[in-house]
């Protein structure tokens, strides 16, 4: 198989919140040689597992990796039960070297954890993002904390623009109408425009965002971006996004805000009761990046009040989200479980880098 050169990220944790200075969470990369015990965590595949050969990155897909790591003589368990003090995760903890989670069924890597695997070298995320591990946990035990950079971000991208359109277009209601064997024009139409014309702002204007604005330059959309650095003038004349500098007067300028953020202590609960009052009236929200960005009742009350038109995304917390998870029910919303970086596409995208990172960073090894 040809191999694509690894892009992995190496995750930085602050020793505190207000120390501006940075560790990067790494122990030597040429590991102990001889066998090593590697855990997965992903999503369970149950019946559509065999439908498509394709389909890596179900638990049964084991994200293909499988027959190699075990003809080398390696162990490699795979499991979706990562939650609870009697897991199949907690069995594996003390003599796993190391662990593949992946963001679309998260196995938290607390503190605790990270103290009781003594054994742990490596925890590489199948995907983007690792705030499911506890950063300066890892940080003091000298773990290595990898993520698969840029891996996904055209499936994501391409699945915010697809939540843009449903919510602008008020495509849930009908649907909706539909399966329940209704039929109301009306009730769709009042509540449904076009996107030509609309303000459109990023937060964040990274990987996704960037190729986000390249997918709503067609649309003849007014769009904006706000981020700590500026995109290329190249792409600025590309896309004609306009960067906005302060977070806070861009908002309110926005018919639709779309974000493109991590999850760190800073942007955790940024979305809150007092900026969304701040937000244009009917605003639209696509929130791909990370439930916690929101303050869950927060959305939910502007939901309601006609604050928030729409609500979209595929991202909760905690994941998988519960039977009650109020925005399951709130009104006007579009949401899915965590599927917008877990395409087949974006599935073999991950599944490479991952290969190469064990290969050429001397985790895995050949075996005497």
């Amino acid at each position: 198989m040809a191999m694509k050169r690894v892009a992995v990220t190496a995750i930085r944790a602050f020793a505190s919140s207000g120390n501006s200075s940075s560790l990067i969470l790494t122990r030597s990369l040429h590991a102990s040689t001889g066998k090593k015990k590697i855990v997965g965590v992903f999503y369970k595949g149950g019946e559509y597992a065999a439908l498509n050969p394709n389909f890596v990155g179900c638990a049964e897909g084991a994200l293909g990796i499988r027959d190699w790591l075990e003809s080398l003589g390696h162990e490699y368990i795979v499991t979706d039960d990562k939650d609870g003090p009697n897991c199949e995760l907690e069995k594996h903890i003390p003599d796993m070297n190391i662990l593949i989670p992946t963001p679309f069924h998260p196995a938290y890597v607390t503190a605790e954890r990270i103290k009781r695997a003594k054994n742990l070298e490596l925890v590489v995320t199948a995907g983007i993002g690792s705030d499911h591990v506890d950063l300066k946990a890892a940080a003091a035990a000298g773990l290595t904390v990898a993520e698969v950079t840029g891996s996904n971000v055209v499936s994501v991208a391409e699945d915010q623009l697809m939540r843009v359109l449903i919510l602008v277009r008020n495509f849930v209601s009908g649907y909706r109408q539909v399966i329940n064997g209704e039929w109301n024009v009306a009730a769709i139409a009042y509540r449904a425009y076009d996107l030509e014309g609309k303000t459109v702002g990023t937060v964040g204007a990274g990987r996704i965002g960037k190729l986000l604005l390249q997918r709503l330059k067609p649309f003849n959309c007014n769009l904006l971006y706000h981020d700590r650095i500026k995109i290329s003038p190249e792409l600025e004349k590309e896309t004609g996004a306009k960067f906005e500098e302060d977070l806070d007067a861009m908002l309110p300028k926005c018919d639709v805000i779309v974000t493109n953020l991590p999850l760190t202590e800073k942007t955790k609960g940024m979305f809150d009761k007092a900026r969304i009052a701040k937000l244009k009236k009917g605003v639209l929200i696509v929130n791909n990046s990370r439930g916690a960005l929101m303050d869950t009742n927060a959305v939910v009350d502007a939901c309601e009040s006609g604050q928030i038109g729409g609500y979209s995304g595929d991202v909760w917390y905690p994941q998988p989200a519960p039977k009650d998870h109020p925005w399951r029910y709130m009104p006007y919303q579009a949401m899915t479980p965590h599927i917008s970086g877990t395409t087949i596409d974006a599935q073999v995208s991950i599944f490479i880098p991952i290969l190469s990172l064990l290969m050429e960073e001397s985790f895995i090894l050949q075996m005497d």
